[in-house]
């Protein structure tokens, strides 16, 4: 769906929005989408910039960063972005922006993609780190096995810093 700047120069518009999973396309994410993707949004203009605040909720399944096991979280974000045309960039290579506009994105042509803009959000909700549990043993780094699911018949790991040759304390 496109946001078009030529219908927010008429009305806002109301978003109440459901995409089913396999719908949305999360530019190569590592993740899958396993409930709809739920989104209620309000666009408006204020001069050349858009605005678009709402709210969004779903869940996801992903890969423990540490035992490769599925994990599913729970995804809920409240959003307030603020879009300009991409013409009132600097031309200038550098150029410093004040604290209070870090947060404004661009658009090219007529408006907004809020598929790209729901996709960006579900990503940014994400932790950086995906653990199936806090005391996640992983894998081990010899055999690979899961070391949540008991302990593997690799001999321990000697205690030796990578350091020791260089000497020292």
């Amino acid at each position: 769906m496109l946001i078009s700047r030529h219908a927010l120069e008429r009305h806002r518009i109301v978003i109440d929005k459901a995409y089913e999973p396999g719908a949305m396309n999360y530019h190569g994410a590592e993740f899958r989408q396993t409930d709809t993707l739920t989104v209620k949004a309000v666009a408006e203009l204020a001069g050349e910039e858009i605005r678009i605040r709402g709210f969004l909720k779903t869940r996801i399944e992903a890969a423990c960063d540490r035992c490769l096991n599925a994990v599913s979280l729970p995804v809920e974000r409240d959003f307030d972005l603020t879009y300009r045309p991409v013409g009132t960039i600097a031309r200038e290579e550098e150029m410093e922006l004040p604290e209070g506009e870090l947060d404004i994105g661009f658009y090219h042509g007529d408006g907004i993609d809020l598929g790209d803009v729901l996709a960006e959000q579900v990503i940014l909700a994400l932790p950086m780190k995906v653990v199936c549990r806090e005391d996640c043993l992983g894998l081990c780094p010899s055999c690979g096995a899961d070391r949540n699911a008991g302990a593997c018949s690799c001999p321990a790991p000697q205690s030796v810093s990578p350091f020791a040759a260089l000497g020292g304390d």
